[in-house]
């Protein structure tokens, strides 16, 4: 388990919950992969309830699996469960830039902007980690703007799944496209029109399905999963 360590913040469970979070989704910890409790008190530096508490909510947002009641596992990859993760960030960000747009300042469009072309640059240069953290960026103006206090929380259960497919598959994927699409989401929400701009980012968060499919990806029908 050769894993890097973050300096600590106050609270011990939000950090153990983010650094098993993070090499998760990036692959340091790898699908299948036993995570024990004393390895884990090693690296993280940390007891084991704030870890116990973090691997619930591990499980919760289907990153880890309990095996036995006490042996626990990080998830395979399955793009059934990610696709179906990625209807959920859809609506829950469609709904954010729907209430964002009447309430952003130009500082907020400013961030959008910001944010777009470290995604650009990312991307022509190839890096998969700073693409996807400039692309969480991006998405994050419009969910702080909406001053919806519930929407973080939510995103949390959902979008650590997402990611992870992404960070798995992105690599081997000629481009996202979606530097235009945030182009156009913040000249919708530059005009005011919630609408469109709800629209666009919807549409924007729903493209992995054709990317994954480009790539050779099984991609699984929504009718199945109904």
């Amino acid at each position: 388990m050769p894993l890097s360590r973050a300096e600590r913040p106050s609270s011990l469970r939000d950090y153990s919950y983010a650094q098993l979070r993070d090499a998760i989704v990036n692959g340091e910890l790898a699908p299948g992969e036993r995570l024990r409790d004393t390895e884990l008190e090693a690296w993280l530096g940390v007891s084991r309830t704030p870890i116990r508490e973090a691997i619930a909510r591990l499980e919760a947002a289907g990153l880890v699996h309990t095996r036995r009641a006490k042996e626990t596992i990080v998830a395979p990859l399955d793009a059934r469960d990610a696709f179906a993760a990625q209807r959920i960030a859809a609506s829950l960000h469609e709904l954010a830039v729907r209430d964002a747009v009447p309430l952003m300042t130009e500082a907020d469009l400013t961030a959008m902007r910001a944010a777009n072309e470290r995604f650009a640059a990312a991307l022509t240069s190839g890096d998969v980690d700073a693409a996807i953290a400039a692309d969480d960026d991006f998405h994050a103006v419009a969910v702080g703007a909406s001053a919806n206090p519930l929407l973080p929380g939510l995103l949390e259960q959902v979008t650590p799944l997402l990611r992870r497919l992404e960070r798995a598959r992105f690599a081997g994927l000629a481009g996202r496209g979606s530097v235009g699409d945030h182009d156009r989401i913040i000249a919708a929400c530059a005009d005011g029109d919630p609408d469109r701009a709800a629209r666009l980012t919807r549409d924007n968060w729903l493209t992995l399905e054709r990317l994954l499919a480009a790539s050779g990806t099984d991609v699984p029908d929504p009718e199945e999963t109904k």
